[in-house]
């Protein structure tokens, strides 16, 4: 990234290295009250999309997996029980099988407390790490999710070469993210909901109208589906593909390194 690089932040664009502090900011402010905000905003359908993403990961015994921006670790989780319920399988079947490795790394420590204060489980680790700059050796990791994540990024396109960089030959990429609606009757009602309901959600809920601003304000510069694939094939994934929930609202990229 060049020193005159910049990055949306919101609606503005601001110095690339100035967005990693903002960005810093507004999670360490939304840390306490995240897990909340996701329900009331949703309406609980991250849920459904966070399960169905981790269902498709399909997460193995002996497995190591990287949940990048994995905050107070929703995705983790629900992987170490999938995990979980894969061994005692394959253990019933008289196979021996190792415990999964789930590695959350967050780029704010205060997203990693609130996750580390919900309890968790002995798959996994916590740790402070940057999604451009992962302190991960190339080709040690057989998958990688990053959800609700890589749009606060500074350089998207770096935080994809450095996905593709970490995982083995055959690695699997998972990105969850909101995208663009693909009908406009859902995609006039979306925008309507996400910048007259969210933020007065965030001033009434969390006291923090601006923060969840940006965050509306994030999805909508957010590249659509098709330019977000294109730039999974940039990095050098293979079978790069995207599956819409909710008319477009969200969709998971999936691609293979």
């Amino acid at each position: 990234m060049s020193d005159t690089a910049t990055s949306p932040f919101g609606f503005k664009d601001v110095d690339a290295r100035e967005k990693v502090s903002l960005v810093h900011d507004v999670f360490a402010r939304v840390a306490p009250k995240y897990d909340l905000m996701n329900d009331v905003m949703s309406l609980g359908v991250h849920h459904v999309w966070k399960d169905a993403a981790c269902a498709r990961l399909n997460p193995q015994p002996g497995e190591v997996i990287l949940d990048v921006a994995g905050g107070t670790g929703d995705i983790a989780r629900r992987l170490a029980r999938l995990a979980r319920a894969a061994k005692a399988r394959r253990q019933a079947r008289g196979y021996e099988a190792k415990d999964v490795e789930i590695r959350v790394i967050d780029y704010n420590e205060n997203m990693i407390l609130a996750g580390r204060q919900r309890g968790t489980e002995p798959e996994l680790t916590w740790s402070v790490g940057d999604a451009m700059n992962l302190a991960i050796d190339d080709g040690t990791v057989d998958a990688y999710v990053i959800s609700f994540g890589i749009r606060n990024v500074s350089d998207v396109q770096g935080a994809l070469n450095e996905a593709q960089r970490v995982l083995k030959p055959g690695g699997r990429f998972f990105c969850l993210e909101f995208s663009h609606p693909t009908a406009t009757p859902i995609a006039k009602i979306y925008e309507a909901y996400s910048f007259k309901v969210i933020p007065w959600m965030g001033e009434l809920v969390a006291r923090d109208r601006e923060s969840y601003q940006y965050l509306v304000e994030s999805i909508k510069r957010f590249p659509d589906q098709e330019t977000f694939k294109a730039m999974m094939l940039k990095a050098g994934f293979r079978r790069a593909s995207y599956t819409n929930f909710s008319g477009g609202i969200c969709a998971l990229h999936e691609g293979w390194a």
